[in-house]
């Protein structure tokens, strides 16, 4: 048995006494046939010991079994073959810890790792670990690995300056446990408080759990390998007692190194403050008395975690299974030959496969045992720490399995983790703009139409279909349609201007069926007037289709029944006005030529059939839809409205037959406006052409913006022309025809009068 004082120099100085003959080992020609006293070698604690024992044994292929170095690069069997272990590689408990890191979302920690081949090892496997784990580094800290360094004290110093100066609230410390004593000194002087992650090297430790002020540096958890029952051991430790009158060297050496029981101390000082250690003041005053072993029960098993002896005895029944293989060995005897080859031990141990304290145990390709890590955390026990199991990490499925999932945090004084975030969380509607590091960022909010509803996205969620939101929401909803309901107030007016305009063209006609064979309805044209009035009421007809929610049908509808009706109404006023042109030119030939044109049943037909022909054009190759789109996307309100198809064409084509026709009208009218006013109409028919034109000359440009109330301006336009040829047209023959009637008839006042009423009845009587 041989102390490395974890000094590589220091084992191999050892080695060379273990396996050569006076001091100096023997160089053979043939190095498989070497056949010294010692097959194995268990050891050593510390991976860059076992690294520079193990380049020495693989020329000798000598086994060499370790229960604590746990550094990745020993799974090389191509540099290492000879090495074993009885643990995981630390490329497992890199893994586990930024599961860890991942699941209490720590993005952001420092690393400070050690010089040794352990801890660059590490460090590089924990690298690739976070990175695939979104964990960033806030920094890197080298330490030495030995303590006598010429520098250390200031580098320790430097180290927890950056510690203490970096928004990083997470450090993983992959040091030995005596530079993480240096450092934690720093921590508490300071008044430092962070959450620390002990690599398996230290997270046991007990002299650190019993270190003075070790309840100041805030939370430590870290993994340790899983471990069986260590029950006897620690019996068996509180049981050894001196014998009677023995004096053990060794051990009055051990605990005047712990406990500073010198004689020279105890000569001048009670016992209670011979105490150097901080782990001595958690032990009896009557601890250095050397001959009481009632106050000495349990100073050699107090001052170590006997947990990991559990490893070490798998180790040795490792061995023992490989011996008994090799050894042909029963249950009596062994029938092998002792004097065996280390290799051939080597080869037995990697086919070992037993099982201890209900566990299974065997060997990996890389010669490491895949048992697995517990997660612990150091609790506050007094002035010391003591450790809690809050879960498991499984090397087999990858997985972290928690225990205990509200763990008291102490940097936040509850249940609540602690953070260490290179940024703050960015908020539901908000996602994550990196900047020059990926755990960096801003946060910025979802544009329209995008959502965030948890936190810390990369990027914003488009809406669903039919569904929309605002800058910066964190959920989409559908947008509120916003039409003109039949409920509203101005829906509610023109319906009703409608109705009563109906209600005016029902009088008319009534009013003209009384009236029919009076002058002023004759002269009118009744079957001509009655094709106006249909037209009309079709017209006020369309004013209904513009209200409610549009759909497809309704948006088609309602523009091809005003247009018919309108182009009616307005064919009707072209034979009125083509008739009072024709009755006032002189006698010759062009009129003669123009009268054989004056067809009212076929103007008025022809005309209307154009109008109908184009409505069918425009239906089929620019037909009229629903337009969804909001006014503007910082708004949840969809203004439903018809829009008169993509290119407006079809409905621009409709309104410039109807404008010309109502241009015709008015030039005939013009034209014959010399006639005598109480048989001429056309005052009627100029000013009521005027009025469409004026109204629809305004109602064009209001139209073109698009807004909300083009389908209200367009159902008042079409009223007020409607209204503007009841007023000017049926509502003075109306009266007229009323007052005529109450009157007695006068004779014409001359011959061309007489001539003028017999011509106009003449025309009249054509349709």
């Amino acid at each position: 048995m041989c102390d490395t004082c974890s000094y590589a120099s220091k084992a191999l100085q050892s080695l060379g006494h273990i396996l050569g003959v006076d001091a100096s080992i023997n160089v053979t020609s043939n190095d498989t046939e070497f056949r010294p006293s010692v097959k194995i070698i268990l050891g050593a604690q510390y991976s860059e010991t076992s690294v520079a024992v193990a380049r020495l044994l693989n020329v000798y292929m000598i086994p060499l079994l370790s229960s604590m170095s746990s550094s990745p690069e020993l799974s090389d069997k191509e540099r290492y073959p000879v090495f074993l272990r009885t643990i995981p590689s630390d490329i497992h408990q890199t893994k586990a810890v930024a599961k860890v890191m991942k699941h209490y979302n720590w993005t952001w920690v420092g690393v400070v790792y050690g010089d040794d081949e352990y801890g660059k090892a590490a460090f590089q496997s924990f690298l690739r670990e976070a990175e695939d784990n979104s964990v960033c580094l806030a920094y890197q800290e080298v330490l030495p690995h030995y303590l006598d360094h010429p520098h250390s004290a200031q580098i320790v110093k430097a180290v927890a300056e950056k510690i203490y100066s970096s928004n990083a609230q997470v450090v993983l410390l992959i040091i030995k446990e005596d530079l993480v004593e240096l450092l934690f000194k720093e921590m508490i002087r300071t008044n430092t408080t962070k959450t620390w992650f002990a690599s398996d090297v230290w997270s046991r430790s007990v002299s650190l759990r019993h270190m003075k002020g070790i309840n100041k540096v805030g939370d430590i958890l870290g993994f340790s390998f899983i471990t069986g029952e260590s029950k006897s051991f620690d019996t068996y430790l509180e049981n050894l007692t001196v014998t009677p009158g023995g004096y053990n060297h060794y051990i009055e050496k051990y605990k005047s190194l712990i406990y500073n029981c010198t004689p020279e101390c105890l000569s001048s000082k009670p016992p209670s403050h011979c105490h150097s250690s901080d782990l001595a003041q958690m032990n009896h005053d009557k601890l250095c008395n050397f001959n009481s072993s009632e106050e000495q029960s349990d100073y050699l098993s107090s001052p170590v975690d006997t947990s990991l002896t559990f490893l070490h005895r798998v180790a040795v029944r490792s061995v023992a299974h490989a011996l008994k293989k090799l050894l042909k060995c029963n249950s009596s005897s062994c029938s092998g030959d002792l004097n065996f080859a280390p290799w051939e031990l080597l080869k037995e141990l990697k086919k070992v496969k037993f099982g201890y304290d209900k566990m299974n145990f065997s060997f990996d390709q890389y010669g490491d045992v895949e048992s697995g890590y517990e997660l612990i955390k150091w609790e506050k026990h007094g002035e010391r720490r003591s450790l809690q199991r809050i879960g498991e990490y499984s090397v087999l499925d990858e997985q972290i399995h928690l225990s205990v999932e509200n763990v008291f945090w102490y940097s936040s004084g509850n249940i609540t983790v602690p953070q260490s975030r290179c940024s703050p969380s960015c908020r539901h509607g908000s996602v994550k703009k990196i900047l020059n590091v990926s755990c960096c960022y801003s946060c910025i909010k979802c544009l329209e139409g995008t959502y965030s509803d948890a936190l810390d996205l990369d990027e914003c969620k488009t809406c669903p279909n039919d569904t929309w939101s605002l800058k910066g929401s964190n959920s989409c909803s559908p947008r509120l349609e916003s039409y003109l309901k039949w409920s509203d107030t101005h829906p509610i007016v023109v319906i009703a201007s409608a109705a009563f305009g109906i209600l005016l063209l029902l009088c008319t006609f009534i009013i003209f069926c009384v009236y029919r064979s009076s002058p002023t309805v004759l002269q009118a044209g009744w079957k001509l007037s009655c094709v106006m009035m249909a037209g009309l009421a079709v017209s006020f007809t369309s004013v209904l289709f513009f209200w409610g929610k549009p759909n497809l049908h309704l948006c088609r509808s309602r523009q091809v029944i005003y247009a018919m009706g309108f182009t009616l109404c307005v064919a009707s006023i072209l034979v009125k006005a083509y008739r009072m042109f024709l009755e006032f030119l002189p006698f010759g030939r062009l009129k003669r030529n123009l009268f054989t044109l004056y067809k009212p049943p076929v103007i008025v037909s022809t005309v209307t059939t154009g109008q109908g022909i184009i409505c069918l054009l425009w239906l089929i190759f620019d037909s009229p839809d629903v337009d969804e789109k909001p006014p503007s996307e910082q708004s949840m309100i969809k203004t439903l409205q018809c829009t008169e198809g993509q290119t407006y064409i079809g409905f621009g084509i409709m309104l410039s037959y109807i404008a010309l026709l109502v241009l015709v009208c008015f030039i005939f009218a013009f034209k014959g406006r010399r006639v005598p006013q109480q048989f001429s109409e056309t005052g009627q028919i100029i000013f009521s052409m005027l009025m469409y034109l004026f109204v629809w000359v305004c109602f064009i440009p209001v139209y073109i913006t698009r807004n909300e109330e083009a389908t209200l301006l367009q159902a008042s336009a079409i009223l007020v022309s409607c209204y503007g040829i009841i007023f000017c047209h049926f509502v003075p023959q109306c009266w007229e025809a009323i007052r005529r009637s109450r009157s007695a008839p006068q004779p014409p006042n001359g011959l061309r009068t007489r001539n003028s009423s017999r011509r106009s009845r003449s025309f009249s009587s054509s349709f």
